[in-house]
């Protein structure tokens, strides 16, 4: 369990807000990206999935190689992940996983993204995750509300993220 640690006068911990480990997953993306380029709301970037790995204290698995992260640069250099996947567990369940997210490209990611640079190695992301799932041994997933904590690695076409509910 993770704790929580305030900063600034930031209120107390009132309603005994926990956050849980559910599992850290690695995926990768077809390299380069699918540049869709300057739209009305920002730079769109589509990265596509092929792959990866799930491995947490109640749920082991891979990620199957489909799904993406319609990722949009806004002006302001602030990325916007909204990224949609199929988990595989190892007993063969499938489970949909959906993510949006932030991700600071600094005040000149605009620019730089225009000019196609991506992102640099270990740049931070945080995401709200969702699951959902028919399957029984795993319907627990669809009651989670999470937060994801991880980093893109573009250089060699991945993300690694932490994935905690929120209690």
């Amino acid at each position: 369990m993770m704790t929580i640690e305030y900063i600034g006068n930031a209120p107390p911990n009132t309603y005994g807000v926990r956050l849980e480990h559910v599992f850290t997953y690695r995926v990768g993306f077809d390299m380069p990206p699918e540049f869709i380029g300057p739209t009305p709301d920002g730079v769109r970037i589509t990265f596509y999935v092929t792959g990866g790995e799930v491995e947490g204290p109640r749920l082991r698995g891979t990620i199957r190689p489909a799904g993406a992260d319609w990722f949009l640069i806004r002006h302001d250099g602030v990325g916007v992940l909204d990224m949609h996947m199929t988990l595989e567990t190892d007993d063969g369940a499938l489970i949909h996983a959906t993510s949006s997210g932030i991700l600071d490209h600094g005040p000149d990611g605009f620019r730089n993204t225009l000019n196609r640079q991506l992102l640099p190695d270990g740049s931070s992301f945080q995401s709200s995750s969702r699951f959902l799932t028919a399957h029984p041994d795993y319907l627990w997933l669809s009651r989670l509300q999470c937060i994801g904590v991880g980093k893109v690695f573009p250089e060699s076409g991945e993300a690694r993220c932490d994935v905690y509910a929120v209690r």
